[in-house]
């Protein structure tokens, strides 16, 4: 009896585990046109990386490309006649308010330029805060965006942030 009480529920756990598996999976698939190959992520050529400092003037909500879900912008104040407006993420990765930054902080963000419809803009792989702070989106290295990770990929990458 104990023996086959451990047999139903070890394939509990296991039909568990791969129903998760297989909610990530899908998840993973429809990623809003926020995917790794997208059109979107295309844009971001790591070889060209760059980096300016600012101050924050305003958190957004941006809409990268049409049929895109929404992700969290940022305006910028670069000098005093130009603003440059950062993307970050999606919103379903990070929302606006879990950021950690605030309109007014002073960042530097390192990232590539892209034009998106015929704008300028800058995608973000960190944005960096006084000496301790730091918001990680992408990996520097090649632009592979956070989002995109395995968990244990992402949880690798935030434990040496």
């Amino acid at each position: 009896m104990i023996k086959k009480r451990k047999i139903i529920v070890g394939t509990i756990v296991a039909v568990g585990l791969l129903v998760i598996a297989a909610a990530w999976a899908a998840e993973k698939k429809d990623m809003g046109g926020w995917g790794p190959d997208s059109p979107y992520n295309r844009l971001y050529n790591a070889s060209e990386m760059d980096s300016f400092k600012g101050t924050i003037v305003k958190i957004v909500e941006v809409t990268p490309m049409k049929g895109m879900s929404p992700g969290v912008g940022l305006w910028v104040r670069e000098s005093k006649d130009e603003k440059i407006l950062v993307h970050l993420c999606p919103t379903w990765f990070i929302d606006r308010k879990s950021t950690g930054l605030k309109k007014g902080d002073r960042v530097k963000i390192k990232g590539v330029w892209a034009v998106v419809d015929g704008k300028d803009i800058f995608m973000a792989s960190k944005v960096k805060k006084g000496d301790y702070f730091q918001l990680k989106v992408r990996l520097t290295k090649d632009g592979t965006p956070f989002w995109t990770m395995t968990p244990e990929q992402l949880a690798k990458e935030r434990k040496h942030q």
